[in-house]
């Protein structure tokens, strides 16, 4: 297979894709020590057999730009397929504002065509393509060069076999009519706005059980100011402050460096200079917050009597729905989903709404309003009209 390490050589190869009804992509990239990824390799492929049509784009070579591949991403007439894609398409919209269409996700088809929740490449490859994939090279260095014979194999046969996985799994949409069920789950990845990080509602991602008007005002200023300096230097959101030591923070609410320094869980590093200074800061931005401005914690609705185990007999339901439609629970409706359902939330839950409630959601009502139960037969679970 050809690495290719400059713009020429890679303004070739999209032109022999240009008149290919797909092409299949995939990236390997480094995020440990980064808040960014580091795009290390784009790995490519167009229909053939083999390593045949399919390229390595060594990303880090000196003598290269992508825009060759941006162009081809935003050629209409060739479908982008990659599998399990939300990361690899964050890379493309932070680093250059582009977003592959049409797109094709083989991750979120498969779920669509039954193969289960969130299935992993080397499963599809195994069960469609008939092929097994050497995961060696999984965890390897990809910044590192060159790349060893193994490391550039491995990467081939992440968009080789994709390819009849495709194919296989874009002729079962066809045929079953869930085409609409696809590019309705697309859709939430081909939004720019997925991939923008708001510092403001950094916060929202913590866990914590107090709900104190000016802890959640601390958390706020703490988070935002964490989010902001992690991307600014781009590093790791844990290298300026760990979770535990921010939610400690925003409890304790330090007002001068000696009450900063009998934090337990701060980071030496933290307890002076920048960070430090602007931990201060955010306290007292914190402090100052009018209440009107300091937004409400998100809170579990109070359950009802009965809720629960209602929601355990949806849980029945969705399965025994899954399992029949042959299609990926998750995708569905998530267990919030069902313990929102079971709680009266009717309108906020999407399996309420379109091809869900068809599959799912007006058994799931019926249930509810005691109209049908549930019955096992032969293993099966069967659903029993009762009026």
């Amino acid at each position: 297979m050809e690495l290719i390490t400059e713009t020429d050589a890679l303004a070739r190869f999209c032109a022999t894709c240009a008149d290919q009804p797909y092409v299949t992509v995939d990236t390997e990239f480094l995020r440990e020590r980064t808040y960014y990824a580091q795009l290390c390799l784009v790995q490519m492929a167009r229909p053939g057999k083999g390593d045949e049509g399919a390229v390595l784009i060594d990303t880090l070579s000196d003598r290269l730009s992508l825009e060759p591949l941006y162009d081809l991403f935003r050629a209409p007439g060739v479908v982008k397929v990659f599998h399990a894609a939300r990361q690899d398409l964050e890379i493309f919209q932070i680093e250059a504002g582009v977003l592959p269409a049409p797109f094709f996700d083989t991750q979120v088809a498969a779920m669509v065509c039954g193969y289960g929740d969130q299935v992993g490449y080397e499963t599809l490859a195994r069960q469609i393509a008939r092929a097994s994939i050497d995961k060696s090279s999984r965890f390897t260095d990809w910044s590192r060069r060159p790349l060893s014979a193994a490391q550039m194999a491995y990467a081939a046969a992440d968009v080789t076999h994709l390819r009849r996985i495709y194919e296989v799994l874009a002729s079962r949409l066809a045929e079953t009519g869930r085409g609409a069920w696809l590019e309705e789950e697309l859709a939430v990845l081909t939004d720019p706005e997925t991939y923008r990080t708001d510092p403001d509602q950094a916060w929202t991602r913590l866990r914590t059980r107090s709900n104190a008007p000016r802890f959640i005002a601390a958390l706020v200023e703490l988070a935002k100011f964490r989010e902001r300096l992690a991307q600014s230097k781009n590093v790791p959101r844990s290298r300026i402050l760990k979770d535990d030591a921010l939610l400690e923070l925003a409890a304790s609410r330090p007002k001068n460096h000696d009450d900063l320094g009998k934090a337990r869980l701060l980071l030496r590093e933290a307890r002076r200079g920048e960070v430090a200074d602007s931990i201060l800061a955010a306290v007292a931005a914190a402090e100052a917050m009018p209440a009107s401005a300091i937004p409400s914690s998100p809170e579990q609705p109070a359950r009802k009597p009965g809720a629960e185990a209602l929601a355990d007999l949806l849980r029945v339901l969705l399965k025994a729905r899954a399992d029949a439609e042959g299609v990926a629970q998750r995708l569905i409706a998530s267990s919030a989903d069902l313990d929102a359902l079971a709680a009266g939330e009717l309108e906020a839950v999407p399996a309420m709404h379109g091809w869900r409630y068809e599959v799912f959601g007006r058994d799931a009502e019926r249930l509810r309003d005691g109209e049908i139960a549930l019955s096992a037969q032969g293993g099966a679970v069967r659903v029993v009209p009762l009026a």
